[in-house]
């Protein structure tokens, strides 16, 4: 399935200055390219975890707090709805920037949040009364699937001497909550 879209021109734009800013003054070797490759990734990753309800193998990549609200969502979830939740890395559509922000704090910490939002393809049954979102037009015998969107934020700190990992500091998935 190839993904035909028109992106908002502004939008993409502003990633792409940032996404330069933060190669330019906070990683050399940062590429946006690059990070949409593992954010994907850590998107499948994650997605599938919290369709097993194993959380505890998401305490490295998640923040702490989001951790938390996941435990208390995850039981209310219908068992379609955390079958939703499992990802193959083959049916995401599409993986993209929405917002980059670059801020530093009173004590000279240095952070970049990217927002990433993720079309997907499923096979499982969506709640009835769910938002769709978005139509796939299928041909041909097979069922078209439906398509649901989640969206992931990254931080990072860039601190000299941090380590220089990505977090997972916020989770949506708006057709299954």
């Amino acid at each position: 399935v190839e993904v035909v879209g028109i992106w908002q021109p502004r939008q993409w734009l502003r990633t792409r200055i940032r996404s330069f800013f933060i190669r330019t003054f906070l990683d050399h070797d940062f590429s946006l390219k690059d990070f949409t490759r593992g954010s994907k990734q850590a998107f499948a990753l994650v997605s599938n975890q919290l369709s097993q309800c194993k959380l505890d193998l998401l305490e490295e990549l998640v923040a702490k707090e989001v951790f938390q609200v996941w435990k208390e969502r995850l039981a209310l979830l219908s068992d379609d709805n955390k079958n939703a939740l499992t990802v193959d890395m083959d049916k995401i559509m599409l993986a993209a920037a929405e917002d980059i922000h670059i801020y530093f704090d009173d004590s000279g910490r240095r952070f970049a949040r990217i927002l990433m939002g993720f079309w997907y393809r499923t096979s499982a049954v969506i709640s009835e009364g769910a938002p769709v979102g978005a139509k796939v037009f299928s041909f041909g015998p097979e069922k078209a699937k439906p398509v649901v969107t989640a969206k992931y934020e990254f931080q990072r700190e860039f601190t000299q001497g941090v380590k220089p990992d990505w977090t997972i500091t916020w989770i949506e998935y708006p057709q299954l909550l």
